[in-house]
């Protein structure tokens, strides 16, 4: 067991919830796997930060999805440049050990070119 951490690319929909949507009501073609993390327990911790001020309730975070905004993406490169993502536990979660940042800025480029498509992306972790 531990922290699976999921970013999906998804067609945009104006109707569709910000946060607790499921992703299993968009298809299998429509919804793309755009990046994976394993254990990294700060950047969920960011990610679960997003999720409570877009509305999300859910107190464990756990298999509940937030939509992430350009701002948000924005917000999200200035928090891994400056080396401040949120100390964050949790009995399954790991460690951020710091080697993550690449690829952390990896997932910031794609996020980009998916929202140059006219698409959107959706953060999902299960632990």
């Amino acid at each position: 067991m531990g922290l699976d951490m999921y970013a999906y690319s998804l067609p945009k929909d104006d109707d569709r919830p910000c946060v607790d949507f499921d992703l299993d009501d968009i298809g299998d073609e429509e919804r793309r796997r755009l990046h994976y993390w394993r254990k990294h327990p700060n950047l969920h911790g960011w990610m679960a930060g997003r999720y409570y001020e877009k509305g999300g309730s859910d107190d464990d975070f756990n298999v509940n999805t937030v939509e992430l905004t350009s701002a948000d993406i924005d917000a999200l490169e200035r928090t891994i440049l400056d080396g401040t993502l949120p100390q964050t536990t949790g009995f399954f979660f790991g460690e951020t050990t710091g080697e993550e940042r690449e690829d952390d800025l990896e997932f910031i480029r794609k996020a980009r070119e998916e929202f140059g498509r006219g698409r959107t992306i959706a953060y999902y972790a299960w632990w």
